[in-house]
């Protein structure tokens, strides 16, 4: 008898993707009293909204062949030697940055740094972008990134109206030499806030009072180099703000805004090493003046203390404040671009001042070069200041250049009929000017000498603009400059860090799940990787396929009839939504609709946005089981019906539940005129389960980097498109460079369009079967979680059916009363047994809020488990007095390895403190820093810094 071989090619994916084996699995079910997964599901969707998920996909297919099938897509992308600019360059990553920050999963499957004792090295490398930013800018103060050029400077718009003394003012200066996304993004974030855009030429301003502020571009979109100081002083004078508009290489020759007044700078860290990408991600950069630092929108990285007195970083005052201060918070923004950031940073330390200088000098020599060439073919420059980017006077042959230069693969900037652009980069080289030069020659004509023209061409800035700081005089940034070092340096900070390449990050409302290799992998290509955002549609045929696609998946997913993919994160996917919501109810005559109802339970971004949709909110009472009270509900659509223009609401909810009067509540506000909107935040609960397009909803985001498998990246990056029933489609985000001009959200057509290849591949090896499985196993999971749990800590919210839905809340508020240990306790006592806390305090104050997803482990949710009932035990012990209320493992957590070798003074052991499990023998994760003094940072605030090391004496 012959041993038959298996030849089929059967999907694995989804088991590799899915963390418990079939034993564990069933296991798990046997803990909860179910036979099958099925059964689990039906328990826990509510009768009213099951069937209405029929993920019409095809089966998943194999790593192999989805590579092959996105890599023939990404076949589709043409690239041209591109010299469009307009705020995107090409640029070398590093390789050493390439592999050892971009490519590695201790990089980019860490979380936020909310937790900074398993953040420092995370928080160092942002505070190296901190510091980067100031030195470039002049500017004290900067953040630790946004999410694009154009979306930070809609925030120094609204940053500029709250801090100008010219309070009657609403009108807004823009220079008309900005870049044309940038303005398209002004105008939408500005029309629902009643703020009125004025466009002009600044040289031909003669009144300057009748701005609240202004945005410059530095230098000037078309290339121009002008002297700002005396414009700066009459905004001033007329009491308003000055935000610029930089481009950091070439703030490394120029003089820096702060240096010349400005109050604000902005603008986008891409040519710092981080790839083109169709238009993202990026990281955005914003900093300001001293004075105005507790209104500065976004992350800040900030250095304080932790218990033994040692320097510790932590992100700084008002980190969260759209979830603290709601409808009254300055910005939505709910996160950074850190991993972009942190290429960015890295790239600076890397290379160095002399070596940014370098870099700087050789991009605007070979431009002038370029320039002087030009000139003596004939051809009309119209700049006689510039650094890197100049426009051509080139009449009627504009259009027929255009044909030639793609004819030989070359792209130029697109002006208008009379006029086109050239931006050179740090990718542009001798071969490229001569091929430039080629393309503008007429027949016959000779072709300048290259040689004569490098060794005679002087600057051609002005030297009223050059620079005269210092920059990154920081030891951080002349150090690592081999290889070896930065390889180093980058373990080392990686190495600080708690990411989910070590353990299980069991986030309730953040879903950090598994991002495979497989659906990394396409993300550094060059198909996709070089591509600028405003090439011609013809050489981005495979984004387009790619995109087409993706949004087909998505609206199967959610059963939703139009998808926009261009919200570059969560916070702008509900912006853009409230947008669409807003648009449609003008469109119909209904202005007056303005009331946007939400529950007291949401996101705290969701007040957030509606205030900047200009609407106002009203929020709706929760019963004690955590759902929405639906009478309060009725009462308030009904009071409002003639204003109501939406609903906003979270399913499963905030509270971990799937709520069920959700069709109900859905009929009560169509019933009364509105619109309802549904945060997908917890979409992973969904995905083959239900749709809320399905069930009432009219508008969705989706976290791409929660359910759909992009990772977080530090915070960052995130994509977070919206799906429409279809009478809102026509009311999607538009941009400049699509059908549809008005509306754009962010600086690019598809936003973070690089990333987008890591959910096409993971719906496509999933099919909709794996999809429906992954949601099925992450609501086990949580259920497991939740009654090994039960008994030790109580669970605050669930079903009817004593069920949760992909996470749950525990409450430690009766702990705190009989031990007082907080919840803050807790979560600093689990970095001891190696785990990142869960989400504290969130929705309710003194909770943890537990979601494990789908792709962790029995064995993982045990050693979690584990963990948390031998903190119970040891809360016990306080409660009985074995355990010292004030001196004990809880109070002191977390344990360094410094403090283990030093004089040991406390009550309980060595042992207790660090292995409180056996199990951690073997696999230690020591804490680089005891815990951090939160009022200690705010109170002595600094957020730039050359290194850890310098602040020994702190």
């Amino acid at each position: 008898m012959t041993n038959q071989i298996n030849l089929s090619t059967d999907n694995e994916f989804i088991a590799r993707h899915i963390g418990p084996r079939q034993a564990d699995e069933q296991a798990m079910l046997t803990t909860l009293g179910f036979d099958s997964l099925e059964a689990l599901s039906a328990s826990v969707i509510p009768d009213s909204i099951k069937g209405t998920s029929v993920l019409d996909m095809p089966a998943g297919q194999s790593e192999a062949d989805a590579l092959a099938a996105i890599k023939a897509i990404a076949s589709q992308n043409q690239l041209f030697k591109t010299y469009i600019g307009q705020g995107y360059y090409n640029t070398h990553t590093p390789a050493p940055i390439l592999r050892n920050l971009l490519e590695n999963p201790a990089w980019y499957t860490a979380y936020t740094p909310y937790q900074p004792e398993i953040s420092q090295g995370r928080l160092e490398a942002l505070l190296n972008f901190q510091t980067l930013i100031s030195d470039l800018t002049g500017l004290p103060i900067a953040n630790a990134s946004l999410l694009d050029e154009a979306t930070a400077a809609a925030e120094a718009m609204t940053f500029c109206k709250r801090l100008s003394k010219n309070k009657g003012s609403h009108a807004f200066f823009a220079s008309s030499h900005c870049h044309p996304q940038t303005l398209d993004v002004l105008r939408t974030r500005a029309e629902p806030l009643g703020i009125e855009i004025v466009v002009g030429d600044e040289r031909k301003l003669t009144d300057v009072s009748a701005f609240f502020g202004a945005l410059l571009q530095y230098p000037a979109s078309n290339g121009d180099l002008f002297d700002y100081r005396e414009l700066v002083e009459r905004f001033h004078a007329a009491n308003a703000l000055v935000a610029v508009a930089a481009d950091l290489l070439a703030l490394t020759l120029l003089t820096p805004p702060g240096e010349f007044g400005a109050d604000v700078a902005i603008g986008s860290a891409q040519r710092f090493g981080v790839p083109l990408g169709f238009g993202g991600p990026h990281a955005a950069y914003f900093s300001t003046r001293d004075a105005f630092k507790r209104d500065m929108p976004g992350r800040l990285v900030g250095v304080s203390i932790d218990r033994f007195g040692k320097p510790a970083y932590r992100l700084a005052m008002q980190t969260r404040e759209q979830h603290i201060r709601r409808e009254k918070a300055t910005s939505n923004i709910c996160t950074a671009q850190v991993l972009l950031a942190n290429i960015a940073s890295m790239y600076a330390v890397y290379h160095g001042p002399q070596g940014l200088q370098q870099i700087a000098r050789r991009t605007h020599q070979l431009t002038a070069i370029l320039a002087k060439g030009l000139v003596a073919l004939g051809v009309t420059v119209e700049q006689e200041h510039f650094f890197d980017t100049l426009t051509l006077s080139t009449g009627s042959a504009t259009a027929a250049l255009h044909v030639k230069a793609r004819d030989q693969q070359l792209n130029l900037r697109e002006i208008d009929a009379q006029r086109l652009g050239l931006s050179l980069d740090e990718t542009s080289r001798q071969a490229d000017v001569e091929a430039l030069w080629q393309l503008f020659a007429s027949a016959g004509q000779a072709m300048p000498d290259f040689a004569a023209l490098a060794a005679s061409v002087e600057s051609r800035i002005p030297q009223t603009l050059v620079r005269g700081s210092a920059i990154l005089s920081h030891p951080v940034f002349n150090r690592y400059h081999s290889e070896t070092e930065l390889m180093r340096y980058l373990r080392r900070l990686a190495d600080k860090d708690l990411a989910l390449d070590r353990t299980m990050i069991p986030l309730g409302s953040c879903t950090m799940k598994l991002n495979a290799a497989s659906e990394m992998i396409p993300v550094t290509w060059a198909e996709f990787g070089n591509l600028h955002p405003f090439a011609p549609a013809e050489q981005s045929k495979g984004y387009q396929l790619l995109t087409d696609e993706l949004e087909a998946m998505l609206c199967a997913a959610t059963g939703y009839d139009a998808v926009s993919l261009q919200p570059n994160a969560g916070s702008q996917g509900e912006y853009a939504g409230l947008l669409a919501i807003r648009a449609y109810h003008q469109s119909r005559g209904d202005d007056r609709r303005d009331i946007c109802l939400i529950p007291s339970s949401a996101h705290g971004t969701n007040p957030a946005t509606a205030h900047m949709a200009g609407m106002r909110v009203v929020v709706t009472a929760c019963d004690a089981r955590g759902n929405v009270d639906i009478e309060d509900l009725r009462a308030k659509a009904i009071e409002h019906r003639e204003h109501l223009a939406a609903l906003m609401i979270t399913y499963p909810s905030t509270h971990g539940v799937f709520e069920e009067g959700i069709r109900e509540i859905c009929a009560i506000i169509h019933d009364n005129g509105g619109q309802v909107y549904i945060d997908g935040a917890n979409m992973n609960a969904m995905v083959g389960l239900c749709a809320p397009g399905k069930f009432g909803g009219d508008v969705s985001h989706l976290n791409l980097h929660k359910t759909f498998c992009i990772p977080h990246g530090g915070g960052g990056p995130g994509v977070g498109p919206i799906g429409v029933k279809s009478h809102l489609a026509p009311f999607l985000p538009g941009h400049g460079h699509m059908e549809r001009k008005e509306g754009a959200v962010c600086a690019a057509p598809f936003g973070s369009a690089s990333i987008l290849p890591i959910t096409w591949m993971y719906i496509r090896m999933m099919g909709g079967e794996g999809l429906k499985r992954a949601s099925q196993l992450a609501i086990l999971n949580a259920n497991y979680i939740a009654r090994r749990l039960e008994e030790h800590f109580p669970v605050l919210y669930s079903g009817s059916n004593g069920l949760v839905a992909h996470e749950c809340i525990l409450d430690l508020r009766p702990l705190k009363d009989s031990s007082g240990i907080s919840v803050d306790d807790v979560a600093k006592r689990l970095i001891d047994f190696g785990f990142h806390a869960p989400t504290m305090s969130f929705p309710v104050a003194g909770t943890l809020m537990i979601e494990p997803t789908e792709s962790e482990s029995k064995q993982e949710l045990d050693r979690f488990c584990d963990a948390m009932i031998c903190i119970r035990e040891e809360i016990r012990a306080v409660e009985n007095g074995t355990l010292d209320k004030d001196d004990n493992p809880l109070k002191n957590a977390p344990h360094t390895a410094a403090e283990l070798a030093g004089e040991w003074a406390h009550p309980y052991s060595r042992e207790q403190a660090v292995f409180p499990l056996a199990s951690l023998v073997e696999g230690k994760y020591w804490p680089p820093v005891g815990r951090v003094d939160n009022v200690f940072g705010d109170r002595n605030l600094v957020c730039a810094c050359p290194s850890i090391e310098s602040y020994q004496d702190v």
